[in-house]
């Protein structure tokens, strides 16, 4: 990859197996090396507790807008109105991230979304809540994501530095899942027991912990890291950098296939607890937590690998594609809710795959546009997705839309798998080794220096 703006390409990388373009070294092999560094374990203990808070606020905004309205199309136009800033504007705000500095950007954005969930719970606790004022609240929330998300993926970097940047991002994954073993789970009593409204307050005032996060960072401890000066055409530049790097275009199709359709389970999830098997919140937030279990799981794997490959990525998109389509043909609810457990250690080795093989492919001086790109593609591909999700599982069926979204997913990771693997100069070998068949990729005639895909 080039070392800087303006600086030459290395030739271009094998896509799919790649260890000096893809392969993200750890300075250890500790699972939780990154913690050592001072700032950016104060960035983790706050991203703890907040995170905790984000997670209640979700299963009880979910839930509150299916109680409210009783559809599960309701569900994903708030899921949509979240993440359609991020459609409208995420290159947007990716620019300003490269030109602005991270810290206190991330102060005014978190500060922003404190006070959207305290309004949120002052509706609701008031008896005066109703769906336009969750659907504005939504939309709030993703106004402020457009700048805060591509912004925390690259201030990561600058906590600590390049030799850590693999375990640090799969660390902050295992944290927001950790968090959903927690948050779904207070969630589900407070529901029940004293109503939605002081989840979404509780998720305000848990803000307080990033911010003093913040504020406590040393700065001379930061790794300094370039910014972008303001200039006409940042936004094509960013574009152009991605569009001539297929190690870069191809997973975030791929991710934008999977984020659209297959990412959607507010919708799916909830349809399955309330119409599939006639549950109510707890049964909603118990999918929830035991997704968070493999999330965290593959998560944890992730740090410790200490790798990020595109052949993984692609196999893990398979596996999670192929285990929805399972899932949506489970006949009781025990069988359903075990098969949450692999099915979110799948997703979340997507997620951390994608995003650590794009930061260190990535520039310094652009990565905040390309991240917000991946975040916009991934997220923002929502809006479109969850209505039409959302329609189908009204219409046909909460099976029917479960198994489509994997049906696509597995389709999507099939193709773009094929592509790499032709970009790389690869072709598919099907055969026998030690008496078992064997499926992998290999160089094609003629290409040299390429190592096999196995």
């Amino acid at each position: 990859m080039s070392t800087g703006p303006g600086a030459t390409s290395a030739p271009a990388p094998e896509p799919l197996d790649t260890p000096s373009a893809l392969d993200t070294p750890a300075r250890s092999n500790s699972m939780f090396s990154s913690l050592r560094v001072r700032n950016y374990r104060l960035f983790f203990l706050g991203q703890v507790v907040s995170n905790i808070g984000t997670w209640m606020q979700r299963i009880a905004q979910d839930w509150l807008v299916l109680s409210l309205t009783g559809s599960a199309a309701a569900v994903g136009i708030t899921t949509a109105l979240q993440f359609l800033p991020m459609l409208l504007f995420g290159l947007y705000g990716g620019v300003l991230v490269d030109r602005l500095r991270k810290r206190p950007t991330l102060f005014v954005t978190q500060s922003a979304m404190a006070l959207t969930a305290l309004a949120l719970a002052v509706l609701t606790l008031t008896g005066r809540v109703e769906v336009w004022h969750i659907y504005v609240a939504a939309c709030a929330l993703g106004l402020a994501t457009v700048v805060d998300n591509p912004a925390r993926q690259a201030f990561v970097s600058e906590l600590v530095g390049p030799g850590q940047l693999h375990n640090a991002v799969s660390l902050n994954s295992a944290n927001f899942q950790s968090a959903r073993l927690v948050g779904p789970a207070v969630a589900g009593l407070l529901i029940t027991g004293v109503g939605t409204g002081w989840a979404f307050l509780l998720n305000g005032l848990s803000f307080a912990a990033p911010l003093a996060g913040l504020l406590l960072m040393r700065s001379r401890e930061l790794y300094a890291v370039e910014r972008a000066p303001r200039g006409k055409g940042q936004l094509r530049e960013g574009l152009r950098y991605v569009a001539g790097r297929p190690e870069l275009v191809w997973p975030i199709v791929l991710v934008g296939f999977i984020g659209t359709f297959a990412f959607n389970f507010p919708v799916y999830l909830t349809a399955f607890a309330d119409d599939v098997f006639h549950g109510g919140a707890g049964v909603y937030s118990m999918f929830n937590t035991l997704m968070a279990v493999g999330s965290v799981s593959g998560a944890l794997l992730a740090a410790r690998r200490g790798t990020a490959r595109l052949r993984l990525l692609i196999l893990a998109a398979l596996a999670f594609g192929t285990l929805e389509i399972l899932a949506s043909t489970a006949p009781q609810l025990w069988m359903f809710a075990l098969l949450m457990v692999p099915l979110g250690l799948f997703s979340m080795t997507v997620n951390v795959t994608t995003n650590t093989s794009l930061q260190m492919a990535t520039d310094p001086a652009v990565r905040g546009r390309v991240m917000a790109l991946y975040m916009m593609v991934f997220l923002g591909g929502s809006p479109v997705g969850a209505p039409i999700v959302g329609w189908i599982t009204d219409t046909y069926g909460a099976r029917v839309g479960f198994a489509a979204g994997g049906a696509i997913a597995v389709a999507a990771a099939a193709v773009i798998g094929l592509i790499l693997a032709r970009v790389g100069g690869l072709r598919l070998s099907v055969g026998w080794h030690a008496g078992h068949p064997r499926v992998r990729f290999v160089p094609r005639e003629g290409q040299r220096g390429l190592a096999p895909v196995a």
